[in-house]
């Protein structure tokens, strides 16, 4: 017989699945177990902190002129003069624009070489395996449809607030895109180029080397690319578990809605993000843009190796 509370036509209001107390329990579990977490933080904030005490120490000047200078070398000098003039719009929206700048561009940095370094072998393995990539699409896609803000509690909850809670936050949030775009690259060699390594004698790892991963560069700069535009993204929003930068600066201009405040903080986002963009897009040029020329016989490398050929 069926119970008098239960309403065929709104079953879902006498049905409880216990989801509410099952995640308690992870949070008491997280809670408790925090020690075991604390290495990997560690290792977190050593990094975060090597990151940021480098780009800091480096004066202003210095930087600009290094960035731009890796600008010409990849994009060219139309691409160092767009670096660089943004760089200087940067410095000049306030004093203390620079400094909170650099800040969080160690996050992004951060974020980068660990999604780098977690999501190129997921991709190759991806694009190896049909079934690792059967696996792997769907946590991926739950990865990218999740509103970021559901990232925040659980990593609080093992974590803590700060910069390395952000950096973790902002890997999962932007790494789908570098694994995605990694396993597409692969896939898309030309299977006629690999067979015919394959009968030259070349072994599995030579193949992965020297023909799959030059083939699909593009395609995984590509990926590289958006998690860059993903990790600035996530800045704003993980500022809101006490992540410093520019981020940081929004979020406390909202709460007093100081709109001096939050433009620069904005803005300052919005320079940097094209600064990383124009780097980012100009390794992936092919030798025709380049005229058909090695990346190391253009740009400033290109006027050094002229310069040495003089002299000899």
């Amino acid at each position: 017989m069926a119970d008098e509370g239960f309403n065929w036509l709104n079953p879902f209001a006498s049905v409880d699945l216990g989801i509410a107390t099952w995640a308690d329990g992870i949070k008491h579990w997280a809670i408790s177990h925090r020690e075991m977490i604390q290495p990997i933080k560690q290792f977190f904030e050593t990094v975060i902190v090597g990151i940021e005490r480098a780009l800091q120490a480096t004066p202003p000047m210095v930087m600009l002129v290094l960035l731009a200078l890796i600008a010409w070398q990849t994009a060219g000098r139309r691409g160092a003069i767009v670096v660089g003039a943004c760089l200087v719009i940067l410095g000049l929206l306030a004093p203390e624009a620079w400094g909170l700048a650099m800040t969080t561009l160690a996050i992004v940095a951060a974020s980068v070489i660990l999604c780098v370094l977690i999501g190129l072998p997921l991709g190759v393995l991806a694009g190896k395996s049909d079934r690792f990539e059967g696996f792997i699409r769907p946590v991926l896609d739950t990865m990218q449809t999740i509103p970021a803000f559901v990232y925040l509690v659980p990593v609080v909850m093992m974590i803590g607030i700060g910069n390395v809670s952000g950096v973790i936050v902002t890997i999962i949030f932007a790494l789908p895109p570098l694994v995605r775009l990694t396993s597409l690259g692969i896939r898309g060699v030309n299977p006629s180029v690999v067979e015919a390594a394959r009968a030259f004698g070349a072994s599995p790892g030579q193949i992965l080397r020297k023909v799959e991963l030059p083939l699909a560069t593009p395609t995984i700069l590509a990926g590289l690319n958006q998690t860059i535009m993903l990790s600035l993204s996530m800045v704003v929003i993980a500022s809101m578990i006490s992540v410093k930068g520019l981020g940081n600066e929004v979020l406390r201009a909202m709460g007093r809605l100081d709109a001096g405040k939050a433009i620069v903080g904005g803005l300052g986002i919005v320079m940097l993000a094209i600064v990383l963009d124009r780097i980012t897009q100009g390794l992936g040029r092919s030798g025709r843009d380049r005229g058909h020329r090695h990346w190391w016989e253009t740009g400033p490398m290109g006027l050094i190796t002229a310069m040495f050929k003089k002299t000899t």
